[in-house]
């Protein structure tokens, strides 16, 4: 079964987590090893088309995400490829020691579709908010984490994830739409992408963030300031090329994503920069507490994941706030 060409990107409506959806069904038709896993979460990342040309290939484990990674596992090593379908703040809260154990310490080729991450959930409260995921993910040797930043990028990326050797986490939104951003641009691991020209201050963004950073970018264009917007898709590997190169030809750089700060982009970002460049920096993230419950649009105002909240950081780190 072929997928049409941009059939995909009209049922993906703007929407990460369905583009994830969208390239599994292109995956299944390539390779037959490809098997997906769902924690009840068949609508959340769109996989009934698929579930209907594959019945075969499709694990339903209930609201069980433990089973569901211990299972994906258990196929890996039989040789083949599995996608979980779930929700980012159970796959990472509830199925934690089976996602290190049983898939990253094991070094399993399984790839892990997260959706509704940071408080793309707003209105569901703390329990269905993940603002720890990258940090925990991304501390686990042999995981790949990825952030994409439109739907372009997310089926692009889930497409390149089948020839990754070993455990990847793709971290997808909710309901909420995520502006295209980068066009038809290749995705490629490991490698950081510059949206916006500028030499006064980078920011580096990832996910929903980096739509926000190319908007505070154009308004300090506006005022005479030059503000390069760089789009880092692939969490680990870092591509510290670009982070060095940023810091080596601008007056700083402000981090933003939708992540406390603890473990996050920006902390891993001013890691690296202490040791190899120090370098001024602000961070627009989550600040350390549990969200408050709200629609997500309000919930990101309210705490700064804004354009207007990239604007702020930009101005402060250059001196010219208003």
């Amino acid at each position: 079964m072929a997928v049409e060409t941009n059939d995909w990107r009209a049922k993906s409506a703007t929407q990460t987590r369905l583009a994830f959806g969208q390239a599994l069904l292109e995956l299944a038709a390539k390779h037959d090893d490809v098997v997906a896993l769902s924690s009840d979460t068949q609508d959340l990342l769109g996989i009934r088309e698929y579930i209907e040309h594959y019945p075969d290939r499709f694990v339903e484990a209930g609201i069980a995400e433990q089973n569901t990674i211990g299972i994906s596992s258990g196929l890996a090593t039989t040789g083949l490829r599995p996608y979980v379908c779930g929700y980012a703040p159970f796959v990472t809260a509830r199925a934690i020691e089976q996602v290190r154990n049983d898939v990253a310490y094991a070094n399993q080729r399984v790839v892990i579709g997260a959706a509704a991450s940071g408080i793309s959930l707003g209105v569901s409260g703390g329990t269905h908010h993940a603002v720890e995921d990258i940090a925990t993910t991304t501390s686990f040797a042999h995981m790949t984490v990825i952030v994409p930043a439109d739907v372009n990028e997310a089926y692009k990326a889930t497409l390149a994830s089948y020839d990754i050797d070993g455990p990847v986490y793709i971290r997808l939104g909710g309901r909420t739409p995520e502006p295209d951003v980068t066009g038809d641009a290749p995705f490629t691991l490991g490698k950081a992408r510059q949206l916006r020209d500028g030499n006064d201050v980078a920011i580096i963004a990832m996910g929903c963030m980096v739509d926000f950073a190319v908007q505070a970018s154009k308004t300090l264009e506006a005022e005479g300031i030059g503000a390069r917007v760089i789009n880092m898709s692939t969490i680990k590997p870092l591509d510290r090329d670009a982070i060095l190169k940023a810091a080596s030809e601008t007056r700083g750089i402000v981090a933003a994503e939708e992540h406390h700060i603890q473990g996050g982009l920006g902390s891993t970002i001013a890691a690296y920069l202490a040791e190899k460049q120090p370098t001024p920096m602000r961070f627009v993230c989550m600040p350390d507490e549990f969200a408050v419950v709200g629609p997500t649009v309000a919930l990101r105002a309210k705490y700064g994941l804004s354009a207007e909240g990239v604007l702020n950081a930009c101005r402060s780190l250059l001196g010219t706030a208003k």
